[in-house]
């Protein structure tokens, strides 16, 4: 379905609702997460709005949305830099090992560097051994383990 010559990676459109919307429910059934499309409405929104810190970029291959990228700035009082945060990164199974992955996290990567930031961060579930195949070949695994406390959902 793609391959690395063929993959154009571009901003998030408005256009892209309707494709992005099928795609992020697939991205949510993977990680068996809820059906409220009031989330899928909610993120929507969160795209699309300029003054919103949450961003995405999809991949094309063949003219087609194969995957996406949700991503923000972050600042890092820790070591006193700034970063790119990726959130959600999803390719269609048909796509995947095809490069679409890669491509999104070189974008992000690429952005990062051209904004002078430190570092591109993100976390994947332990048990997503595809992923961190592909992960494992464009960054370091860090030993920092994460903690989550849920508040009541809103």
């Amino acid at each position: 379905m793609a391959n690395t010559s063929t993959i154009t990676i571009r901003p998030l459109l408005v256009s892209d609702e309707s494709r992005w919307r099928d795609l992020f429910r697939a991205y949510r059934e993977f990680y068996l997460l809820p059906e409220p499309e009031a989330v899928v409405s909610t993120a929507w929104g969160w795209m699309m709005d300029p003054r919103h810190e949450c961003n995405g970029l999809v991949a094309e291959s063949n003219e087609a949305v194969v995957g996406f990228a949700h991503h923000r700035r972050y600042s890092s009082p820790y070591t006193a830099t700034t970063g790119i945060f990726l959130d959600d990164l999803f390719t269609v199974p048909a796509a995947r090992g095809q490069g679409v992955g890669r491509a999104l996290i070189n974008r992000l990567t690429d952005m990062a560097a051209s904004e002078g930031r430190a570092a591109v961060q993100w976390v994947t579930a332990e048990d997503n051994l595809q992923a961190q195949a592909l992960y494992g070949t464009l960054a370091s695994r860090t030993k920092w383990v994460t903690y989550e406390v849920q508040l009541t959902s809103q």
